[in-house]
């Protein structure tokens, strides 16, 4: 089974997946814990009209390459899809370095500079490969230093934040 956190223009969905579409090629999704019969058409070709039937309501849709964005009869949407099953390890840094486990973008910014925090509160979010991935404070302790900003593209083992 799946467990995504969907967002449609600031809309939050929960949405589980939890089997594979069956031999009629519908798969049953639960939404923000109401459960519906769903297929969809190879999502192979993105960019191109593709379709999706949500138990008997067909929809076409034009999907971004990148998922960022989804448009359908009633115009196009901003989309983000993060994998609330995924966990992301952060690089080991007992001193109190906040380092970028993946390369990405940073989506969020959630501290300030001189913030008091505590171990595992979260720091930023991190998106990467189409999800969204938060990434938590190493220790307890004030942010001396604060090297991200949201829409930054950064690398693996990057520097991003520093609790002193």
């Amino acid at each position: 089974m799946s467990k995504l956190q969907v967002t449609i223009d600031g809309t939050e969905f929960e949405v589980q997946i939890s089997e594979l579409p069956g031999p009629d090629g519908f798969a049953t999704v639960t939404v923000n814990g109401e459960a519906m019969r769903v297929a969809v058409s190879s999502l192979a070709a993105p960019e191109q009209i593709e379709w999706a039937v949500v138990d008997t309501r067909p929809y076409e849709l034009l999907l971004d390459h990148d998922l960022r964005w989804l448009q359908s009869a009633h115009g196009r949407h901003s989309v983000q899809v993060r994998d609330l099953e995924a966990s992301v390890a952060r690089p080991i840094s007992g001193d109190g370095r906040l380092k970028a486990p993946i390369p990405g973008i940073i989506a969020r910014v959630l501290v300030e500079l001189g913030q008091t925090v505590e171990v595992g509160q979260p720091m930023l979010v991190l998106e990467a490969m189409k999800m969204e991935n938060e990434i938590v404070a190493p220790r307890s302790g004030t942010v001396t230093s604060l090297k991200a900003r949201p829409g930054q593209t950064v690398l693996l083992h990057e520097l991003l934040a520093e609790i002193g």
